[in-house]
């Protein structure tokens, strides 16, 4: 009796695995190191204010037209030496402050009764939407009609601004919290005022501080137009006799100011964000 015997298996036929130096990507030939990205960002303003201060040298643009970058410089420096530019900057951040405070405090309570309730929803927001779609730098002429033409106008311009935005985002976050959070919270045994505080709010955060970032850029824009009425004192007021002396320069010196403080302000802004919205995951670029 033979017994069969089956033939060996080969073993399979396992290939080297490719070394990890292969898999790199090399580099080009002649390429050179990468340029680091704040020098990419900052090239382009750079290069910006070569060409401007070349073409004021040039006499290609004048003077009376716009100041050359070097002019504005020393503009600058003699508005700060002599302490002009830091009162102004304190007359308009305190109309701004003020402004935001009463437009904040408004459009956020308008939103939480609209918000939080059916019947506030039916009797608020209507009258709100209607008010918003009014060009509200229209109504400087009623503003100074029932104001005056002290600082009232000028703070209420900046708070209706404000307001809108405000109630918009607000509004919108409170309405777009999940409905199975409030279901998880309601079967945890939460009330009305604890679902408020524990569930709605914090999920209605992210489009309030988004709101909070456009009232800010409102707050500046307003803050413009209110400081053209009868202003004597602010950013605006020396712009207004800058126009009326045609210093280009101290125009966009007062432009640069503005520029700057509504980045600071943005920039504030983004930090309150990083530090109240810790528990929300973003997407943050690739």
């Amino acid at each position: 009796m033979t017994v069969d015997h089956a033939p060996p298996s080969t073993p399979p036929d396992i290939s080297p695995l490719p070394d990890v130096e292969s898999l790199i990507p090399a580099r080009r030939p002649g390429r050179g190191p990468a340029v680091p990205r704040w020098l990419r960002r900052t090239a382009g303003p750079v290069l910006l204010l070569v060409l401007w201060q070349a073409s004021s040298a040039a006499g290609i643009l004048p003077a009376d037209v716009l100041a050359s970058p070097g002019t504005i410089a020393r503009a600058a420096g003699a508005l700060v030496g002599d302490g002009t530019l830091p009162t102004a900057m304190g007359v308009s951040l305190r109309r701004v402050a003020v402004g935001l405070l009463l437009g904040g405090v408004a459009g956020i309570a308008l939103a939480l009764v609209s918000g939080l309730s059916r019947l506030g929803e039916d009797l608020v927001d209507a009258p709100v939407q209607m008010l918003r779609t009014v060009p509200w730098v229209g109504l400087i002429p009623l503003f100074i009609i029932w104001l005056g033409i002290g600082e009232a106008p000028k703070v209420a311009l900046i708070a209706l601004g404000v307001a809108f935005h405000l109630y918009l985002n607000v509004y919108a976050g409170i309405r777009g919290v999940d409905a199975q959070l409030v279901e998880a919270g309601e079967s945890l045994g939460l009330g009305r005022w604890g679902l408020v505080r524990h569930v709605v709010l914090p999920g209605a955060l992210p489009g309030a501080m988004t709101g909070l970032r456009y009232s800010l850029a409102t707050a500046w824009l307003a803050l413009v137009f209110g400081e053209s009425i009868n202003a004597d004192a602010g950013i605006g007021f020396l712009m207004n006799q800058a126009r009326e002396f045609f210093r280009t320069d101290v125009i966009v010196v007062c432009l640069v100011v503005y520029a700057v403080l509504g980045l600071l302000a943005d920039a504030l802004v983004r930090t309150l964000e990083r530090l109240l919205l810790q528990w929300r995951p973003t997407f943050t670029g690739q």
